[in-house]
């Protein structure tokens, strides 16, 4: 099982690794290294949320999401991504900023640190509103209840997470971004910037996130549908199309995870400059532990993890919180990636162990019940 779901992992890793060697030498294949361990760590809680949206779509679709998917992250976000954020800032063409990246690194990491606040308070707002739209729902299982449960009474309030996003982003961008560092620790004034890339990040998030959800809603017609079809195809002897076997349900909750792993992508891409800037080692290392967080994505799907540990989900939902906050903070102020990583293991650890102790209360009621019985039945036979 586990090297069904992680061998593409594996390949992936020594292909990256040889690369690494014949690009740079020994020292090269270091920094992908680090830089494979520093995406994993801060991408685990990614992999949590991701599995609680995939376990809904078909084995179809959770092969895109391992291959198309797989392509989109490690070239669309840690290769591609940095290059147009690049283009967009400095005003070049992409051919130019492609020359830039490879041809001088200095003057390339410093134009995507540049454009670090706008990144921040895009990725950021999405992350919130992900955060804030879980925590204001009324869950049956809560895990912290003196904190969700009037959290879930607030959460009946029409658009609360909105308001409390546009409130964030508002003190952001005047406290953070309106003394933002910039070339060699200037200060300069991005609440403007801030202020339109975090509308962006919100728009996003409600139109991806509405259609996601639209069409989640409808996944069971779909899925009675298709159930349908298939017992024709079987009648007629005609086979069914992957795309028809996909639905429009799955299609729209895919885009839904490709923009969430955007987002979750941004510290990722950010953070791996505190590594290095050669652009080559930076998508090996970064699309390395892209890879592992798509095979563990599968893995807690197919085992059914988050149906055994039912805070986990909690855990790395909180994580993300977290995240979106130290996203925006560091538009003026530089976090340690070790502390952003640190901080998502340790909520994910204390959900599932919250998760491994309830399991064993559960299991221990059960046993005495199943012992009450007996011993009702004994005295009733005697």
């Amino acid at each position: 099982m586990v090297l069904k779901t992680f061998g593409w992992s594996f390949a992936v890793t020594a292909l990256g690794l040889v690369a690494a060697v014949l690009f740079g030498g020994w020292t090269a294949l270091g920094i992908v290294a680090i830089l494979s361990v520093l995406e994993i760590s801060l991408s685990f809680d990614n992999a949590v949320v991701n599995a609680g949206i995939l376990k809904k779509m078909n084995a179809f679709w959770q092969k895109i999401f391992l291959t198309i998917g797989i392509l989109i992250a490690v070239f669309g976000m840690r290769l591609v991504f940095p290059v147009v954020i690049v283009a967009i800032s400095a005003s070049l063409g992409p051919i130019e900023a492609v020359d830039l990246a490879l041809n001088d690194k200095d003057m390339y990491q410093q134009l995507v640190t540049d454009a670090h606040p706008a990144i921040a308070a895009f990725g950021g707002m999405f992350l919130l509103m992900i955060f804030l739209d879980f925590i204001f729902e009324d869950r049956d299982i809560k895990w912290l209840g003196w904190l969700e449960r009037p959290l879930a009474k607030l959460g009946k309030v029409d658009m609360l997470s909105v308001c409390i996003a546009l409130i964030v982003l508002l003190i952001s961008a005047l406290t953070f971004a309106a003394n933002a560092h910039q070339h060699g620790g200037a200060h300069v004034d991005k609440a403007e910037t801030v202020l339109l890339s975090g509308i962006g990040g919100l728009i996003t998030y409600m139109i991806v996130g509405g259609l996601s959800g639209f069409f989640e809603d409808r996944l069971e017609e779909e899925e009675e549908r298709e159930h349908e079809a298939e017992e024709e195809a079987e009648r007629t002897g005609k086979p069914r199309s992957a795309v028809a076997l996909a639905g429009k349900a799955a299609f729209f909750m895919f885009l839904y995870l490709e923009v969430l792993d955007a987002s979750f992508s941004f510290d990722g891409v950010i953070g791996a400059f505190a590594i290095t800037n050669d652009i080559v080692l930076m998508a090996l290392g970064l699309g390395i532990g892209a890879m592992y967080v798509r095979s563990l994505t599968v893995y807690l799907v197919r085992q059914g993890t988050l149906d055994d540990y039912v805070y986990l989900e909690h855990g790395a939902h909180y994580a993300i919180g977290a995240l979106a906050m130290i996203l925006l903070v560091t538009i003026q102020y530089e976090i340690n990636e070790i502390i952003t990583g640190l901080i998502g293991v340790v909520l994910i650890g204390a959900s599932f162990w919250s998760s491994v102790r309830r399991n064993r209360a559960l299991a221990a009621a059960e046993g005495k019940a199943e012992a009450s019985d007996e011993k009702t039945e004994v005295s009733s036979g005697v």
